[in-house]
């Protein structure tokens, strides 16, 4: 089956708290999005910010526009990203539906990619090859390594920080629900034939240090616990690999220093209970 008209919006969410840092080289990465991407409505929801994130937003609107897209800017006084998901879910055009992190950069390729992947009338979920940036610190760069070689991240199709629909797919849900863990909500809504991971990649930069892991890792716990918890039907759509003790020896005999940090991190996470309060994911 061909891919949607390019004519037909691509309808892009962006949630951004403070992210005067990033959400530049994220918008200058859409507009490089190669002619296969077709049309873009691309609404970032500003939840709370004090800094120059709505400036800069403001600043890449012609941009946009010079390519016939729509970039727009809404203001929210109160933080949270699953309250800025949904006014922006209310506020974008488009049958294909892409929720994307603010300190994301896509490769040219991936929104064309995208398009064609979530083509057929089919539920389906869509994301691209995640490449982690190369960390600044030390214990980031060593966790990272090791991370990406667990069979949850190389059985592909993970989704953090960006994650698409089609029509189809997006009438799987209803409003975004008060969790933590958004991806995760989302992902389990389709079975594993459903996920579809392409060739283009998009960057996705891990938190900095120690304590910011520490911090993120509790916060992806007890997010999982929460769908576990309270969306209990979810759980048989996983179908991605598991970790046996067999499987975690290999990899700690591959890249013992990158184990030592991992497992550093989760000991750290259990000795202490989760906060369920927003934060970043680097």
């Amino acid at each position: 089956m061909s891919a949607p008209s390019p004519d037909q919006p691509f309808g892009i969410v962006i949630a951004a708290n403070n992210e005067e840092g990033y959400i530049g080289a994220c918008l200058d990465a859409l507009l490089a999005q190669d002619a296969a991407a077709g049309v873009m409505d691309v609404v970032v929801v500003a939840n709370a910010c004090t800094d120059r994130t709505e400036e800069i937003v403001a600043g890449h609107v012609s941009g946009f526009a010079a390519r016939g897209w729509s970039l727009r800017c809404l203001q929210r006084a109160h933080p949270g990203k699953v309250g800025a998901l949904n006014a922006g879910d209310g506020a974008v055009r488009g049958s294909l539906r892409a929720y994307l992190d603010a300190d994301v950069v896509c490769a040219p390729a991936l929104f064309g990619q995208l398009r064609a992947a979530l083509a057929p009338d089919l539920p389906l979920y869509a994301t691209g090859r995640l490449r982690v940036v190369p960390a600044r610190s030390w214990i980031t760069r060593q966790y990272a390594r090791f991370w990406q070689r667990l069979p949850f991240v190389r059985s592909g199709a993970v989704g953090a920080g960006l994650f698409t629909v089609n029509a189809e797919g997006r009438r799987r849900w209803g409003a975004f629900p008060d969790i933590i863990s958004d991806d995760t909500f989302v992902r389990l809504h389709f079975d594993s034939a459903e996920r579809i991971e392409v060739e283009a990649p998009y960057d996705w930069p891990m938190i900095e240090g120690w304590p910011g892991l520490v911090r993120v890792r509790r916060r992806q716990d007890a997010g999982v616990r929460e769908i576990h918890r309270n969306y209990p039907a979810l759980i048989r759509n996983e179908g991605k690999a598991g970790m046996t003790r067999t499987d975690l020896a290999r990899l700690a005999a591959r890249d013992p220093v990158g184990f030592s940090v991992y497992a550093g991190v989760l000991g750290a996470v259990r000795a202490k209970a989760a906060d369920n309060t927003w934060s970043r994911g680097r």
